[in-house]
């Protein structure tokens, strides 16, 4: 394993999430490079021939997968990976495709026990006729990343007319209670034998003054959108709930290589504690050197570099390992 040092990076993609992939792609290029690894990007888009001819003429000992959204991050380009039979980072096909589908991996997750909002799957003509859910209530597009086509709609406003007349995301949606509180993230990494393990917990605070009242697209990618605070300050019971909640979750969806899970944190109570509700794990978390993920790797002694090659190690690990 420690000879393989043929590495390609799959980057940019054909989602709403194009240019935070390209981000991420680069960064990972740079830092594999600074890890000794023989490193090439490879820009996807919808020509899969392109990328199938692509990675021939690289010949990758292992993939690095920072693609984002659709076809990257939903098992389509696993799949690929899979028929050619590459070694690859992060999530398999299983796992991507069902933390990609909000409604699947809310039924993964209410089997395994884990906290999630009221909710239900309605059709676009359905949330046009009445509020389905009191209000408020969120409103998501089942196969969107990065709260692409996410909004809260709230009392005294025209907010659903709004989503009605922009929506592109499909026939139905996914409409859930909105939990009021703070926004808070954990990252799982893999990669030895005791498996995954949570980093630490971000609370993520929207800037309010930029127009930002949620954590949405804007607010994750735009300069001064937000601010992160790790670790958060909340409960130290809260705050090892949160971990626990986010290994649990990244064992009930079947993840790998790394994750990262998305709550919103209910302290509105003013005791002290919080209610944790679950709202997403990303099998495919930002990899900017100031993205999440590293941020909190960072904050436990990994560098951007490391965290990079453990990623590739991990994936390395689990090829050989079905090759038993």
């Amino acid at each position: 394993m420690s000879a393989v040092r043929r590495v390609t990076v799959l980057m940019g993609g054909a989602s709403a999430e194009r240019e935070v992939s390209l981000s991420s792609g680069k960064g990972v290029v740079a830092a594999l490079r600074e890890a000794g690894y023989e490193t090439h990007g490879l820009d996807v888009t919808r020509d899969l021939a392109a990328l199938v001819a692509g990675l021939a003429e690289q010949k990758p000992d292992v993939v690095f997968n920072a693609l984002h959204g659709r076809f990257g991050e939903d098992g389509a380009v696993q799949g690929v990976l899979e028929w050619l039979g590459l070694p690859y980072t992060h999530s398999g096909i299983r796992a991507s495709a069902n933390a990609m589908d909000k409604e699947a991996s809310r039924q993964v997750f209410l089997t395994a026990g884990l906290p999630v909002a009221e909710g239900r799957v309605v059709s676009i003509e359905e949330l046009a006729e009445a509020d389905p859910l009191p209000l408020p209530y969120v409103v998501k597009p089942l196969d969107e990343g990065s709260s692409v086509g996410v909004s809260i709609i709230r009392e005294g406003t025209n907010q659903r007319g709004r989503v009605l007349e922009e929506w592109r995301y499909g026939p139905v949606a996914l409409v859930e209670q909105y939990i009021p509180g703070r926004e808070i993230t954990v990252g799982v990494l893999d990669g030895d034998a005791e498996g995954p393990r949570a980093l630490t917990v971000t609370d993520i605070t929207p800037n309010a003054a930029s127009g930002h009242d949620f954590y949405d697209y804007a607010a994750k990618y735009g300069a001064g959108g937000s601010r992160h605070i790790l670790p958060a300050d909340i409960h130290p019971d809260d705050f090892a709930r949160a971990c626990e909640l986010a290994v649990a979750a990244h064992r009930a969806l079947g993840c790998t290589g790394a994750s990262r899970s998305d709550f919103r944190y209910d302290d509105t109570a003013g005791d002290g504690h919080g209610r944790i509700v679950l709202l997403e794990v990303n099998t495919q978390p930002g990899m900017t050197p100031t993205s999440l993920l590293p941020e909190q790797a960072a904050y436990c002694g990994i560098s951007y570099p490391e965290l990079c090659s453990l990623l590739v190690k991990d994936a390395l690990r689990r090829a050989d390992t079905a090759r038993r």
